[in-house]
Formats: C-alpha cells, sequence, structure tokens
C-alpha cells in the first residue's frame, strides 16, 4: 500500500502539516473564546448564544477534521518510517500528540458545558488551560526538530 503512495510522500507531508496548523490554531483559540465566555457571556443571555455558536463552529468545523486528518496523515508518514521506535524522542512526540488529543477531547466536553449552561470554570482557570496546547506544541517541536534524547 505504501509502495503506492511513495510518489506523493511530500505532500503526505504538506497536509500533515497544513492539518497541525490548523488544529493547533483551534487549540489556541477555543480556551481564548472560554475566557471571553465565562466572563462575559451570562447563561442564556444573546452573547451566551453567540459564543456558543462560534465554538461550536470552531471545534466541529475547523478543530475535529484538522485532528483527525492530522492523525491519518501522521500514521501514513508513520508507515513510511518516519517514527524510530528505538528512540525517545519518538515515544516523547507521540506522547504529546495524544496529551493534546486528550486536551482537544477535554475542550470539548467543556463547550458542552457552556452549551448546557452549566460552566463552572473562571475565565482565569480557562486562561491556564490556554498554555497547555502551547507547551505541549513546544515539547512536539523540540522532539521532532533537535532530537535531543
Amino acid at each position: 500500500m505504501l509502495d503506492v503512495l511513495a510518489p506523493f510522500y511530500s505532500w503526505i507531508k504538506v497536509v500533515h502539516l497544513a492539518a497541525v496548523i490548523s488544529w493547533m490554531a483551534g487549540m489556541f483559540y477555543l480556551p481564548r473564546l472560554f475566557v471571553y465566555h465565562a466572563e462575559r457571556g451570562k447563561a442564556g443571555s444573546e452573547l451566551d448564544e453567540v459564543y456558543q455558536i462560534m465554538e461550536f463552529k470552531l471545534y466541529k468545523l475547523i478543530m475535529t477534521p484538522a485532528m483527525g486528518v492530522t492523525w491519518l496523515a501522521g500514521l501514513v508518514l508513520i508507515g513510511f518510517g518516519g517514527f524510530d521506535f528505538g528512540m525517545a524522542w519518538s515515544w516523547v512526540k507521540l506522547l504529546a500528540v495524544f496529551a493534546m488529543t486528550i486536551t482537544h477531547v477535554w475542550l470539548g466536553v467543556r463547550m458542552k458545558e457552556f452549551a448546557a449552561g452549566s460552566n463552572t470554570r473562571t475565565g482565569r482557570q480557562y486562561r491556564l488551560i490556554n498554555e497547555v496546547p502551547t507547551v505541549l506544541m513546544v515539547v512536539i517541536l523540540i522532539a521532532v526538530i533537535v532530537r535531543p534524547i
């Protein structure tokens, strides 16, 4: 199967990177929307409804498909030998990508809480959560580019 895809290796990398960039943009923006929603979007208000629409579209139409394409293209690249099972950097990257995926799912649960009017977190808490994708991204970049271990 990979022999058929071999001529498209560079294109698969492009798709992977474009999907990662799209996913990360959402991972940075959704918690920021939650900050404003928690601080200004009183449940049931018109602003609450606007935030819910923005959050839903970002999560369901951009972030989740981008995450799926990231994973799919990444797994294809692993099939091409893009994962060195004997090197720690590969495992660090994989664990960080799993953590990013868990963060994505966690944000989806928070979005549903806002939609149900049951959010209990403050804007400050969402500001702190907003740092998680940044830290994970830096770990992934160091693991892939510097390969320190």
